[in-house]
């Protein structure tokens, strides 16, 4: 399902951008292995892209040279022609647009402090709800709490840092991925084309210890960090990932050399002299099961005929958005509003 509403998702994005005016820079993207054995995974991929409708291909050493010439692989790699990256601020912005001209608010900033069917508390006022759609991301699960929907989840938030190279535009070509590990449900270090054409490196996935751990101690809740810490025993021994892995690869990606020397398995000629400029943190809302002991890999949407919510929106959420809200939007009926 994530696959579809992914290959849907770019397509829609595509059109959307080109009706607003946000630039694409269209680079394309190979997934390339570090070792052979890695390679049956490389090929599983392939066959869920094609599978998918994607326009995926296999390529050899000699053709990833051409596509880009600073990557390398072992034996083949994937190459995916249609990738592009866009200014997510600038999407953003434009959907908001497209809001207020349909005759819709836009409050930016403002805190959702309870809900119930049929009604949201809102910066201190009670508003009447004819249906309610929870997009709330780390807190995606509180909301749906409120509605009854979310006992058995709960939200694990996983830091996500990234380092920026003063390169010139279109010295790195294409996005260069590895092949991710299908046990944990991220995509691992990897090299990315930005908007502008410049290069980033990460991202991690580092355990975060509340939900807006994004540097510092502002946003610090206790209660947070009480239930982060109670669900990672559980983690650490699941049987459905490898927990202790996990940790060992990630605590070290705190140092910007230890990243930048994963990210030299793509691409040999990084060093960390490059990628000096820190980005801004971001942390993954990654859902975890209370029951099955397990971070969930796919999309998940519950609701009713009151309200629908957006638990689990893990990458590539972003580009599968407008395609999510395809399938969201007919469930809705005319007169709830």
């Amino acid at each position: 399902a994530k696959a579809a509403l992914t290959a849907r998702g770019n397509r829609l994005l595509s059109e959307f951008c080109a009706a607003n005016g946000v630039p694409v820079r269209r680079c394309g993207k190979v997934v390339v292995a570090t070792s052979e054995r890695e390679l049956p995974g490389l090929l599983e991929l392939h066959r869920r892209g094609r599978r998918n409708g994607v326009p995926v291909e296999l390529i050899d050493e000699a053709a990833l040279r051409d596509a880009e010439p600073l990557a390398r692989t072992t034996g083949q790699a994937l190459w995916s022609p249609t990738t592009g990256v866009a200014d997510p601020g600038l999407v953003l912005a434009a959907l908001a647009r497209e809001v207020r001209r349909l005759g819709g608010e836009v409050l930016p900033g403002t805190a959702v402090t309870g809900g119930r069917p049929g009604q949201l508390d809102v910066a201190g006022v009670r508003l009447q709800a004819g249906h309610v759609i929870n997009c709330a991301g780390l807190y995606a699960d509180v909301v749906a709490g409120w509605f009854g929907f979310c006992d058995d989840y709960v939200v694990l938030p996983f830091k996500g840092l990234y380092w920026y190279a003063d390169w010139p535009a279109g010295r790195l070509r294409r996005h260069v991925y590895p092949v991710p590990d299908p046990r944990n449900p991220f995509l691992g270090v990897h090299l990315t084309v930005t908007a502008a054409g410049g290069a980033k490196v990460g991202p991690t996935a580092m355990p975060a210890l509340w939900r807006e751990d994004y540097g510092g101690l502002a946003n610090l809740r206790p209660g947070e960090v009480r239930q982060t810490l109670r669900a990672w025993p559980g983690l650490l021994a699941s049987p459905h990932h490898d927990g202790p892995e996990l940790l060992r690869e990630e605590m070290p990606k705190y140092l910007r050399r230890v990243l930048v020397r994963r990210a030299a398995k793509l691409v040999p000629s990084v060093s960390a002299a490059d990628f000096t400029i820190r980005g801004r943190t971001g942390v993954r809302a990654q859902l975890w099961s209370l029951a099955q002991r397990r971070m969930e890999m796919d999309f998940i949407v519950r609701g009713d005929d009151r309200s629908t919510h957006l638990l689990n929106i893990v990458s590539p959420g972003w580009t599968s958005a407008l395609a999510i809200a395809e399938q969201v939007a007919p469930g809705i009926s005319a007169g709830s509003g």
